[in-house]
């Protein structure tokens, strides 16, 4: 069943390779500057590669938005952002698939009375905007210096064709490569907490559970680049606005780049720690993208022939995407759970003790309010979102903070596991020593884990709101979700 429940995250991979990769090699083959064969090839090899080794950077965030963690809820979130972009694709129009998933998951929360991070959902929403304004600006620059540098060298025209024949092979691939490690939360990252993958040592090197499901939904996504992808090719190739092979190039580069910036832990890391500002590590969408990129070749060329009818009917598209995968998935969630009696999600149990409400104080919510439920236990969401309502906290922002507080989970530490399972080079070696002087030690809830860790080590306080602070303080929140992974009891 687990096997079975895991095809709607391989659907949707294929889904997205069907619908996605043609962004990225569509306009080269639209152009007629790289066969579609050849062009699948190398997007299915970058793909899969990029899934696998830069795809952690983008699955946190969804995980907050909206952790899914029973098999038969991942399998119903997956398959109803699946048939939103299936039916979508089947009109020939792209979708953004990222709008499908965000919208499933938003459907699923609604569905269980789970709160939504209203904090990641701005973050996604405002990189729904922001990608394909940067992708039109990138690709009007890249295409007016190229088009510069092509005019100073008076490059012959064969030996031009050939350049950007080889130049549209290794954008593709860089593209693809960006797609994979961006998109794949998007395939199986409702997955990540009910995973049916364990770790495996192969000749002594362990591969991961995630990774190992990081790879299966690539290979559903490279599937779909070669059985279905070259169906979508055109829409964005030709329909939009006729690209010549230096605009294609341009626009494809263009729209890659955007996908790697909001997809790169190393450049995340590098940024932040020489106090810049960093893209948001979150899913976006490569349709919007190269939208966004084949318009700013428009507007380079003086926007004449851009054709609005369809940009018109895309972004239609956009706006209904979010809106049906949530109807869908709230749906498909009631059916699933009714009809099939299967477990679509795990109730989970709170509490609101006097420590919670110190811990929730401590976040900006009134804890005051929640003196009538003081020394309660409340067996599911919906109960403790009920009861919160009752006493006039309706707030979302401050019921997730409630929930986070309040959810009890059990953890214990094993300092042989943390000797073993926490990477030197993640961690220093003041903090692992840390976590093993707690040896044997249980907790209830994720922030008394942090309690202690800050009492037995400075290492794991928190630094003043400068670039650098942020920097630590930004991982330091990564290496607790991996403490708070290993050390809970399933």
């Amino acid at each position: 069943m687990i096997w079975l429940y895991l095809t709607s995250g391989l659907f949707l991979g294929w889904s997205l390779g069907a619908n996605d990769a043609a962004n990225i090699f569509g306009a080269a083959v639209s152009t007629k500057m790289v066969r579609f064969t050849t062009a699948a090839i190398v997007a299915s090899i970058f793909i899969i590669l990029g899934a696998v080794f830069g795809g952690a950077g983008t699955t946190h965030t969804l995980g907050v938005l909206g952790d899914v963690n029973a098999i038969a809820g991942s399998f119903t979130v997956a398959l109803a952002a699946a048939l939103t972009v299936f039916l979508l694709i089947r009109r020939s129009l792209p979708v953004s698939v990222s709008q499908a998933i965000v919208g499933a998951i938003l459907g699923w929360n609604l569905f269980t009375s789970s709160p939504t991070d209203i904090n990641s959902l701005i973050n996604i929403v405002l990189s729904w905007i922001v990608n394909p304004l940067l992708a039109c600006a990138l690709s009007f620059s890249i295409y007016y210096l190229l088009r510069a540098y092509i005019k100073k060298s008076s490059m012959h025209i064969l030996r031009l064709d050939q350049y950007t024949r080889i130049a549209f092979l290794i954008v593709a691939g860089f593209g693809a490569y960006a797609l994979g490690a961006n998109n794949i939360a998007k395939v199986v990252g409702v997955f990540i907490t009910s995973s049916p993958f364990q770790d495996v040592k192969i000749f002594g090197v362990t591969i991961s559970g995630v990774e190992q499901l990081f790879f299966a939904g690539a290979c559903s996504m490279a599937v779909g680049i070669i059985t279905y992808s070259n169906k979508t090719i055109s829409t964005i190739g030709t329909k939009i606005y006729k690209l010549t092979p230096l605009s294609a190039l341009s626009s494809v580069l263009a729209a890659s780049i955007v996908l790697f910036l909001f997809s790169s832990t190393t450049l995340d890391r590098l940024m932040s720690s020489a106090g810049l500002p960093a893209f948001p590590l979150v899913p976006v969408s490569i349709t919007q993208a190269m939208v966004g990129a084949v318009l700013g070749i428009g507007f380079a060329k003086g926007g004449r022939y851009i054709n609005y009818q369809i940009l018109g009917k895309i972004g239609l598209g956009w706006l209904i995407t979010p809106v049906a995968a949530g109807i869908i998935s709230f749906i498909s969630l009631f059916i699933v759970q009714n009809v099939f009696q299967a477990k679509v999600y795990d109730p989970l149990t709170f509490e609101i003790t006097v420590p919670v409400l110190t811990e929730i104080e401590k976040t900006g919510v009134r804890a005051i309010r929640l003196k009538p439920l003081e020394n309660k236990v409340f067996e599911n969401q919906s109960e403790l979102r009920q009861s919160l309502n009752k006493i006039g906290v309706d707030r979302e922002d401050d019921i997730f903070k409630i929930f986070h507080a309040a959810k009890i989970e059990y953890f214990r530490i094993d300092s042989n596991y943390a000797k073993e399972r926490l990477n030197p080079n993640q961690f220093t070696s003041g903090e692992i020593d840390a976590v093993k002087r707690m040896h044997n030690e249980t907790f209830r809830h994720r922030w008394q884990i942090w309690d202690r860790l800050r009492l037995i080590s400075e290492d794991f306080s928190l630094m003043p709101d400068t670039p650098q602070g942020e920097y630590h303080n930004k991982h330091l929140q990564e290496k607790l979700e991996i403490i708070y992974t290993l050390f809970k009891i399933r």
